[in-house]
């Protein structure tokens, strides 16, 4: 970007009023076909298997966390740029997109949409089968044709496992508009720099928060260290995964530890997406830091209680 805002100028995380105007979301990222399959037991090698339950709808992080958004903040208009394929099962996605109220004026149709079949067993241990090819990815050329939705949006969430191309140039365009940036995830080389250097709200999870910050996550220490040097970079708020313990947030002058749903848990797919919906909410209804984590921590375990990653999610207390 030609004009960064400072460190200086970001630090204190931001606490504001409730939007008396509808507020905007913009989420750049995935969409895929779900194929959900639950099995008492996965079968050795040449073996089989009786599905006890199966769904098929919409999944893929982006197109999780706009349906997320929405759920928790009814109000909110949300848009998301992704791709679908010019297929039956894109068709589909697309609908269901609607029907969720998305707004999917900027979701490109080519070639065959992304399947991603999880396969759960009994105990809640996940197996994740992908097929994503490089037209069910993004472009810059689709980031183009979303410009005016993300230089007019509040918030945007910048999903980071699309190419890093596509990526850069919406945060340009958020930037220059003055939204408040999120990342989700993690992004190597000069990219991740100029990410980072713009973001407002950075979510990853322990392998992520290694990745963008070249510390080795095992501890809450070891999160906090990688949080702190994601703060130095101009972040207001930084949320990490602590490995099998919970999430830590982080903001200039205060953290809070939130730790995982102490219930079984059925699929843990979905429980990241939730999480970040659930700080999208938080930023939207003026909610301070401890508080955004809370939000965000509530949507999450409500996911991980239901099989596959799409999320049903009820408004905070503040929104309801």
């Amino acid at each position: 970007m030609d004009e960064q805002r400072s460190p200086e100028s970001r630090q204190q995380p931001e606490t504001r009023q409730p939007e008396t105007r509808q507020p905007t979301v913009v989420v750049v990222g995935h969409a895929a076909r779900d194929l959900v399959l639950r099995a008492d037991d996965l079968p050795a090698a040449g073996g089989s298997a009786v599905v006890e339950e199966r769904i098929e709808r919409l999944g893929g992080k982006g197109a999780n966390i706009a349906v997320g958004v929405r759920q928790l903040h009814p109000s909110a208009a949300v848009a998301l740029v992704a791709v679908l394929g010019d297929d039956a099962p894109g068709e589909s996605g697309r609908r269901e997109a609607v029907a969720a109220g998305i707004d999917v004026a900027h979701v490109a149709r080519r070639g065959d949409t992304a399947l991603l079949v999880d396969v759960v067993t009994g105990e809640g241990e996940r197996r994740l089968l992908e097929h994503v090819t490089p037209e069910s990815q993004l472009t810059p050329a689709d980031i183009d044709a979303a410009e005016a939705a993300l230089a007019g949006a509040d918030v945007v969430v910048l999903q980071l496992q699309q190419p890093a191309d596509a990526l850069v140039r919406a945060a340009r365009f958020a930037f220059e508009g003055g939204a408040r940036i999120v990342l989700d995830g993690a992004i190597e080389g000069d990219e991740r720099d100029e990410l980072l250097s713009v973001a407002d709200v950075v979510r990853a999870d322990a392998a992520e928060a290694s990745i963008l910050t070249g510390v080795e996550v095992a501890t809450r220490d070891d999160v906090r260290r990688a949080a702190e040097g994601l703060l130095g970079r101009g972040a207001r708020i930084v949320a990490l995964a602590v490995p099998d313990e919970g999430d830590l947030v982080c903001w200039s002058g205060g953290e809070r530890f939130l730790p995982h749903v102490e219930q079984r848990v059925v699929d843990p797919t979905g429980g990241g997406d939730a999480f970040v919906a659930g700080i999208v909410a938080g930023l939207l209804l003026g909610a301070e830091p401890g508080r955004i984590g809370e939000i965000a921590s509530e949507a999450a375990g409500s996911t991980v209680q239901r099989l596959g990653g799409h999320p049903e999610l009820s408004p905070p207390a503040e929104q309801e």
